[in-house]
């Protein structure tokens, strides 16, 4: 397992990913915005279409507080461009194919299923100020009402 590299208060590691809509994306051409950063398992589940569906369904609120969300998977940029477009998400998603950026936030785990043992992504949220420190983090979360909280900190209640 590679060490977490993020901490609350300190700069956040330069990432560039490919991105939903083709091109890439990275964390620095966001500098002056707030940006939440949510990692989640797999594209067209239920629990992470919910959860896609709760920050696209808030995006107008984030953008008046000057933040911008982007989803993080494994998935294919073409598998995101599919769900953007099945679920009319405002916002793109980056494909994170080798889970280094998972690894450096820490969400690429050990998990278990019934008793079988594999590697994935541990649904978690991550608030980056507008110099690119880490404000907030929230780990192992639990879709229903996060967007909500998130939205919250984003405002100022962190």
């Amino acid at each position: 397992m590679t060490e977490i590299q993020v901490k609350i208060g300190q700069p956040v590691p330069e990432f560039k990913l490919p991105a939903s809509g083709e091109g890439e994306i990275s964390l620095s051409q966001f500098r002056g915005q707030k940006v939440v950063i949510y990692f989640y398992p797999k594209n067209m589940t239920p629990a992470c279409t919910q959860e896609a569906c709760d920050f696209r369904d808030l995006s107008s609120e984030f953008a008046e507080h000057n933040t911008v969300v982007l989803g993080i998977s494994g998935d294919t940029v073409t598998s995101h461009d599919k769900f953007i477009m099945k679920k009319e998400l405002t916002f793109p998603l980056l494909s994170d194919v080798d889970h280094e950026v998972c690894r450096m936030f820490g969400v690429w785990q050990i998990k278990k299923l019934y008793g079988r043992e594999y590697e994935g992504i541990v649904r978690s949220t991550f608030l980056i100020d507008e110099e690119g420190r880490l404000l907030r983090e929230w780990r192992g979360v639990r879709v229903k009402g996060h967007t909500d909280e998130v939205l919250e900190a984003v405002k100022g209640g962190i």
